[in-house]
């Protein structure tokens, strides 16, 4: 799935849209350290009142909601797994029958306990529905409406949501005219931040995908590994944090003792954003060990061969063959994402901006220099310009 695909199912969860269906809503209460179902209950999602709907629709939102590689990843199921989830959601999918359907999540609700214990009162709820997307490219002639023909899509998709304790309150009875200590011992979901969720199956250019099962994340960057291969039995996935490090350790294996100034950095940078801006229509470009001995080679990097960035891939990941989604190991281009931190000060500039920084030495100091069009203003007071940093001559004498 692209970030197209995920953000056209999101926007469906709605009231009133015909273009989203839900049969049946399962929510399964667990208790914290424990491995037991305290209780399950099912039903029609079209029983409950507009306001649950309302609160379940904003969570599913929240579930694909996030960064492709940062909070959602889209995972491949392993083979040969015994008991494996895929098999299991995909026969609750097709499943005409609601007891054998919540049979089915039930079994996927007892991987989730298996060798596990939770630290809060958990509740797990998954529903099953469809979602349809009218055709495009419809003829302006045809009388046809476009709705009238499309792609319909059968899914579930499970939410993962801790609960809190309430908070403790001061009310005021306008019957008996006094206050009082609002007691209240229920503990509240908290709706409104997943701790983890799943969508299946995956959908990529309007066809389903059941190899493959959209995970989301509760943070970014935090993955449950436990939940990835033990609750959905999928491969493993690289974040975009750590395929930034990896691509990172393999320039400076590549450099060795050579010193990679800003400039250079930022050649770096434009060069895998010059790929990405190539490669619009394609999926989502990527970087093997040829392209990146190209992007090093252009950048200003000396001694740069096959073998020397061949034998890098091998020493870091252990995979020559490793690939980079380009996306992953630039920062964004377009906006003041690079974060230069020092015990004075942090400055934050952009990928095409690093050039004009420079750490330069000067009567034994280090000092960290910018390249500016303009004076500086600090506080609405025009800052006075300096030569090598004495102060400038005033050239109106």
């Amino acid at each position: 799935m692209n970030k197209q695909d995920i953000a056209s199912i999101r926007k469906q969860f709605k009231l009133n849209n015909d273009l989203l269906k839900i049969n049946e809503i399962f929510n399964v209460y667990i208790m914290k350290e424990s491995s037991e179902i305290y209780h399950h209950q099912s039903l029609s999602f079209e029983l409950l009142e507009d306001e649950q709907k309302e609160l379940f629709m904003d969570n599913f939102k929240k579930v694909l909601s996030g960064q492709l590689d940062e909070k959602l990843f889209e995972l491949k199921f392993q083979r040969d797994v015994e008991n494996n989830s895929q098999l299991i959601l995909h026969q609750g999918l097709l499943s005409n029958d609601t007891e054998e359907w919540k049979g089915q999540m039930l079994h996927i609700v007892e991987k989730m306990l298996k060798d596990k214990q939770y630290e809060m009162d958990i509740v797990v709820t998954f529903i099953r529905g469809e979602y349809m997307k009218p055709m495009k490219n419809m003829s302006d002639e045809s009388e046809e409406s476009e709705r009238d023909t499309v792609y319909s899509h059968p899914f579930i998709l499970c939410s993962m949501n801790k609960t809190q304790d309430p908070k403790k309150e001061l009310l005021f009875d306008y019957v008996e005219k006094e206050f009082k200590y609002n007691i209240v011992v229920d503990p509240i979901i908290n709706l409104k931040a997943p701790i983890s969720g799943f969508l299946f199956p995956s959908i990529t250019d309007n066809a389903a995908d059941v190899n493959h099962v959209l995970y989301s994340a509760g943070k970014k960057n935090e993955l449950n590994y436990h939940f990835i291969e033990e609750v959905l039995n999928a491969e493993e996935k690289m974040t975009a944090a750590q395929d930034k490090i990896v691509f990172e350790e393999i320039v400076k294996n590549v450099a060795g003792d050579q010193k990679i100034n800003t400039s250079t950095l930022s050649n770096v940078y434009d060069e895998i954003h010059r790929v990405v801006e190539e490669n619009e229509e394609e999926e989502i470009p990527k970087l093997d060990y040829k392209d990146v001995e190209k992007v090093l080679k252009s950048s200003g990097i000396e001694d740069v061969n096959s073998d020397k960035v061949e034998t890098a891939f091998k020493t870091v990941t252990d995979d020559e063959s490793y690939e980079f989604k380009a996306n992953n190991i630039v920062p964004k281009y377009n906006s003041k994402s690079i974060k230069i931190e020092t015990k004075l000060a942090n400055i934050s500039i952009s990928p095409q901006d690093l050039r004009y920084v420079r750490q330069v030495h000067f009567s034994g100091k280090r000092f960290l220099m910018m390249e500016v069009e303009e004076n500086t203003v600090i506080e609405g007071f025009e800052m006075i310009p300096e030569a090598l940093f004495e102060k400038a001559k005033d050239n109106t004498e």
